[in-house]
């Protein structure tokens, strides 16, 4: 039952090239970022990433785009990152965008069980009509497209509406970063740090947490875990002081307050 593994380098030793992996976070927000740099080390190419986004260009997921690691990208949100657009225009880099929603849905079904589902979301667009460029030639051409959608009525409040099926996501391994965890694996995620995370973890078939604060079985309250541990298989220590990066910084003059 003891799921905790010495080093971050002992946790990813098995993640090969060609393995797909979801990985939490928002931006830069959950980023975990000590196994982002232990895979790097390690090697893995041709890798597919399942995230909301791709971090930027010196921080994140970005970090292996940046080494050419990855080569698909699964995505709602790819702003941020020059890298990331360059790769995608030029033909090196295959993007499935996805919307937001239905991408924590897909992986939330993943982990479920569940093959697949109706949803509203992208009815009426290239979503379920197809034709989203996912890879580009090099020279302006789309060379891959995503294909059409299954699209069914279904009566909702009395009236036949559309929706389309979308098939559920699940990876080899998952990535994420928790606030504090104990050694059964059950999770505890810091306020907006959880987003993407209890997802992304559910549909790895191996899910590997780093975790900024270890306890003992039964120190965290029942009713406070975020993720039951059952679905993470390997846990890491990485302390408190880590680095944590904020993409933009807002601040305002406390004058007058």
């Amino acid at each position: 039952m003891d799921k905790t593994v010495a080093s971050a380098a002992e946790a990813v030793a098995d993640i090969a090239s060609g393995s797909s992996i979801a990985v939490g976070g928002f931006g830069l927000c959950g980023n975990p970022m000590i196994l982002i740099q232990a895979l790097l080390e390690k090697g893995s190419d041709d890798l597919s990433i399942v995230s909301n986004n791709c971090g930027v260009d010196d921080w994140g997921l970005g970090v292996l785009l940046a080494n050419r690691r990855i080569r698909k990208m699964t995505s709602s949100y790819v702003g941020e990152n020059k890298e990331f657009e360059r790769q995608f225009l030029s033909g090196e880099l295959e993007v499935e965008l996805t919307p937001q929603g239905t991408l924590a849905e897909k992986l939330r079904a993943g982990g479920a069980g569940i093959a697949a589902f109706f949803t509203q979301t992208g009815v009426g667009t290239q979503v379920a009509e197809g034709g989203l460029p996912r890879r580009y030639d090099g020279s302006g051409g789309v060379a891959i497209a995503s294909p059409p959608k299954d699209v069914r009525n279904f009566p909702v409040r009395g009236e036949d509406k559309p929706f389309v099926l979308e098939e559920a996501i699940a990876t080899d391994f998952a990535l994420v970063h928790a606030k504090r965890g104990d050694r059964h694996g059950n999770l505890v995620f810091d306020k907006s740090a959880r987003n993407f995370s209890p997802l992304a973890a559910m549909a790895g078939r191996i899910c590997i947490a780093q975790v900024e604060e270890l306890v003992e079985p039964g120190e965290i309250d029942p009713d406070a875990v975020h993720l039951p541990g059952v679905f993470v298989h390997r846990v890491v220590l990485v302390g408190e002081d880590i680095e944590k990066r904020i993409e933009r910084r807002t601040v305002r003059s406390t004058e007058g307050d």
